[in-house]
């Protein structure tokens, strides 16, 4: 009998150390919520995906007098119009865009500055084609080259700022290529800093869109230069070849080209009413045929679609249910706007859907991303918005109730044992 009471003992207290080592295992139901949490958290860390699915409306007949086209809003990205989007082609003065994307990046990183003396060489006072008028060995400040290569489409200035920034031509061109790589340019390929004709210098119009929208997504400050009408230095005045910008219809950028072997290019955007639209023309046969064609598609863009914010950037959602945290709870927060494309006169039936955790385990980071809202049109997905925790959650140092509970049950087992043991009757020796 002794030995039976025993072994109740010894096995009572097995299951007590088990339930301590392995409460998780007990209480699976809490776990599997937890990982499934944590893999959403990591999933939402990487890049997120992003439709540009063109939004359900007839072309109404827009045909383009040019080889390649493409009209994108400039917001979301979704492309509402293509005409041979993908024809390599060229690029001509296009490529300037990307060699002041790189000057406007290496003015924010500190290694120029706008106020900079640069140094003009001899190679850049002996560039043919359109030009700034610089002269060798004069001192320009970068910002007059910037206006330079904006405005007056100077290839002269844009020698000289390629080598104030890298050095020389040669690394300055390597820094464009691989910003092209960064921006997601699969058909983009360049040559020179000034898009003079190149072996193997190309790009699409729809390589084109992306770069202009990133462009001033990330440098709004250059539309000033871009939209400007007419620049003057050393005494020559120049008009901006863009005629849209004098049309008072929202133009406010971007750049012409033009070389003989592609014909005639324009990127033109336009603001109006909180929507942007970026209309891109490559290969027009005639200089006055591309501005509009460009204008052509703006209008078409502007009055069959609609950009709605379906999310603004900052919103918060929730809040949801902290486990194992110092608070219980935390609101989440959008880390974008979430913007999306659609047909005019179907902007209600853009919705945004929380995909919210049942709840997270602290710890949790500060700016950790828990969750998203997936922006849907007619009730398909065509973009997601990452949803983070403004504010760190640490882990309470009380265990939670599970354990608690696991703890209490398992002291009064061992109390309730003591007890017996002491109190047991004692056998007497024969």
């Amino acid at each position: 009998m002794i030995r039976s009471r025993k072994n109740v003992c010894a096995t009572i207290l097995i299951l007590f150390c088990f339930l301590i080592a392995f409460p998780n295992q007990i209480f699976s139901k809490t776990t599997k919520t937890s990982r499934s949490t944590k893999a959403l958290s990591k999933s939402k860390t990487s890049h997120k995906a992003e439709t540009t699915q063109t939004p359900q409306a007839t072309s109404g007949g827009v045909q383009c007098d040019a080889q390649s086209a493409v009209l994108m809003d400039g917001l979301t990205g979704q492309v509402l119009y293509e005409q041979n989007p993908n024809l390599k082609i060229p690029p001509a003065s296009f490529v300037k865009v990307m060699a002041l994307y790189v000057v406007y990046d290496a003015i924010r990183g500190k290694q120029i500055k706008m106020d900079d003396m640069v140094t003009v060489s001899e190679k850049a006072w002996r560039m043919q084609g359109s030009k700034m008028f610089i002269k060798v060995g004069e001192r320009v400040k970068v910002e007059d080259l910037m206006k330079g290569v904006a405005i007056a489409s100077g290839n002269d200035a844009c020698i000289a700022l390629a080598e104030h920034v890298s050095g020389s031509e040669e690394a300055f061109v390597s820094k464009m290529n691989e910003k092209a790589k960064l921006l997601g340019l699969k058909e983009s390929q360049f040559k020179n800093s000034h898009g003079m004709p190149a072996d193997d210098q190309y790009t699409t119009a729809m390589d084109m869109a992306i770069l202009s929208k990133r462009y001033m997504e990330d440098h709004p400050e250059a539309l000033i230069l871009h939209s400007t009408v007419e620049f003057e230095y050393n005494g020559i005045r120049q008009g901006n070849r863009n005629t849209l910008l004098q049309k008072n219809i929202g133009v406010d950028g971007l750049k012409t080209g033009h070389v003989e072997e592609s014909g005639y290019h324009l990127a033109a955007t336009a603001k109006r009413d909180g929507q942007r639209m970026i209309a891109v023309i490559m290969g027009c046969d005639r200089m006055r045929k591309r501005g509009p064609e460009a204008q052509k598609l703006l209008e078409y863009g502007f009055k069959n679609f609609s950009t709605v914010e379906a999310v603004k950037k900052g919103a918060t959602f929730g809040p949801v249910k902290v486990k194992r945290g110092k608070v219980n709870q935390v609101p989440l927060t959008a880390a974008e706007e979430g913007r999306v494309t659609v047909a005019k006169g179907k902007e209600n039936l853009v919705s945004a859907v929380p995909q919210l955790p049942a709840f997270i385990v602290a710890p949790i980071q500060k700016d950790q991303v828990v969750a998203k809202v997936l922006i849907q049109n007619e009730g398909k997905t065509m973009k997601e918005v990452n949803l983070f925790v403004s504010l760190g959650v640490e882990k309470s140092l009380i265990p939670p109730w599970p354990i608690l509970v696991g703890i209490g049950c398992g002291l009064a087992v061992i109390m309730i044992i003591g007890f017996w043991w002491f109190r047991r009757p004692k056998t007497k020796k024969l």
